[in-house]
């Protein structure tokens, strides 16, 4: 970016077609001139090309007097740049992977919304990717359990490796069960030794802890002991939802029944110092990630530089060496006599 430091200086511009224009109308008139009784004698001789450019010394003694004024105005070039301070968190998603997580009643709820059986587990994927993108400077990380844990991808700020880990997530990675206090330890584990001012974990899961040796509520308390944030989410629509199960027909679905403990889910919350929720359709999910994502908002602060260097030296040497060129015309090839 450039700038003038004394713009108030142009102000001198205007003044120079007025130089010009008395330079013309009071000066040249006056000067020494040659009289004849007559001027037959000259009507058929052409100017000289001398004579075309008599006017040329005046015209560089303007331009001379115009580069100065801006050289005056002290004519700057800025050289920008950015500094982003920012408190960032560390954020740990621990993501139900059991069977139940392939039930189909989790379908959207806007109006002309195409109406497709999509997984619980799916649904949740991609409101997964939807935080993920919506974050800037926080470190996160992946968790995945059934009737196991383990960390698909440990905390990071390299959101496309995280991304790639999200959309390899499948049921059948582990053995089946649903051990929440596993995974939430395992969650809490990963964000021990962080030293981010904020830590997060945001569980979600569908049904209640039948698996690992973990108890849920133990593993809050081991939360609350760290200082680490529990959000839980419970995903479903209904307990005895429909479920995929492929035949010699094709994919069928059957009705299984699949409770969701909403009070232990509760609970851990409660200890953690987070809140719980419940999501039924992807835009509720959706609202849910964006709530939290709304209430552990990172810090970041902006602060712009503009370093500045002075460039009258490039309109004075113009403006030099048109002086000289002006006076080296005047004293030889357009020289007067008076």
């Amino acid at each position: 970016m450039t700038r003038f430091a004394d713009p108030w200086v142009l102000v001198a511009l205007a003044m120079l077609p007025l130089l010009a224009i008395a330079t013309w109308k009071w000066v040249w008139p006056r000067r020494t001139r040659v009289r004849f009784s007559n001027l037959r004698l000259f009507q058929d001789v052409q100017p000289t090309l001398r004579q075309r450019f008599r006017l040329l010394p005046m015209v560089l003694r303007l331009a001379c007097l115009a580069l100065l004024v801006i050289a005056l105005a002290r004519p700057q070039a800025g050289a920008r740049s950015t500094t982003i301070e920012s408190e960032g968190i560390d954020i740990i998603l621990a993501l139900d992977v059991s069977g139940s997580m392939l039930a189909v009643d989790m379908t959207p709820e806007a109006r002309g919304a195409v109406q497709r059986d999509v997984s619980r587990l799916e649904v949740s994927k991609q409101a997964a990717r939807d935080f993920v993108q919506g974050r800037l400077s926080d470190r996160i990380g992946l968790v995945v359990f059934s009737g196991q844990a383990m960390t698909q991808c440990p905390p990071t700020l390299d959101y496309g490796v995280l991304l790639q880990f999200i959309d390899q997530i499948q049921t059948g990675q582990m053995e089946d069960g649903t051990a929440i206090g596993t995974g939430l330890l395992t969650a809490v584990n990963r964000l021990r030794a962080s030293d981010a001012k904020s830590r997060v974990v945001i569980l979600l899961t569908d049904g209640a802890n039948n698996a690992g040796t973990v108890d849920p509520i133990t593993a809050a308390k081991v939360a609350k002991a760290v200082g680490v944030k529990v959000y839980t989410i419970a995903a479903g629509r209904e307990e005895n939802a429909r479920f995929p199960v492929e035949t010699f027909f094709g994919r069928q679905y059957v009705r299984q029944y699949s409770p969701i403990d909403e009070k232990t889910l509760r609970e851990i919350a409660d200890i953690g110092n987070g809140l719980y929720f419940r999501a039924t359709s992807p835009e509720n999910l959706g609202a849910i990630y964006r709530r939290i994502g709304d209430m552990e908002k990172t810090k970041v602060e902006t602060k712009e530089y503009v370093e500045y260097s002075e460039l009258a030296s490039g309109w004075v040497l113009p403006a030099l060496a048109l002086l000289l060129l002006e006076g080296f015309l005047a004293q030889t090839w357009l020289r007067r006599l008076a």
